[in-house]
């Protein structure tokens, strides 16, 4: 079984992949680190260099690359990965991959976010927690019909990243 972490940045899907990856004793792959791999270059540099649009494809590409492999895994995906292409679609007709959304409340991504957003190509620019507030809510939305696509649904806000696993667990099992 391969498990896709979707959800919004700052969500968790990276730090609970790899404890959930550690639980099931099955390997974790991150998306961003596997693009990073392919093009020799940071996430960042792809977005400055050649764009978002450059960026999307390869996503695509390299995500259909990895869940085309048959052993098992945990998948932690960019925040806008199901979001691009066929990406979702393709996501949820695959019979081995389980897609998990981690919905978290809005305050909690905005609290989290504002301390690193320096490392994030996408809110660099944002100067202020309302600013960040504002173009998470309307991320969020924009998002939220692909989001919600995901297999099961499993919504944390004040949990660890231990209790967040259980959860997703014990909806998978």
């Amino acid at each position: 079984m391969k498990i896709v972490l979707i959800g919004h940045m700052g969500s968790g899907k990276s730090s609970v992949g790899i404890k959930l990856a550690a639980a099931l004793k099955i390997p974790f792959k991150d998306l961003d680190s596997e693009i990073e791999k392919v093009e020799k270059t940071s996430i960042s540099n792809i977005f400055s260099e050649k764009g978002e649009i450059y960026f999307r494809k390869v996503e695509g590409k390299v995500l259909k690359k990895l869940l085309s492999a048959t052993s098992s895994f945990v998948l932690a995906t960019g925040g806008g990965t199901p979001c691009y292409g066929d990406s979702m679609t393709y996501i949820a007709g695959l019979e081995d991959v389980v897609s998990v959304y981690i919905k978290v409340q809005l305050g909690t991504l905005t609290s989290r976010l504002f301390s690193e957003k320096e490392n994030r190509p996408l809110l660099a620019h944002l100067k202020t927690e309302d600013e960040l507030n504002d173009f998470i809510r309307k991320h969020l939305f924009e998002r939220a019909y692909y989001y919600n696509q995901s297999k099961e649904i499993v919504a944390v806000d004040a949990e660890n990243i231990n209790e967040t696993v259980e959860k997703i667990i014990l909806k998978l099992f």
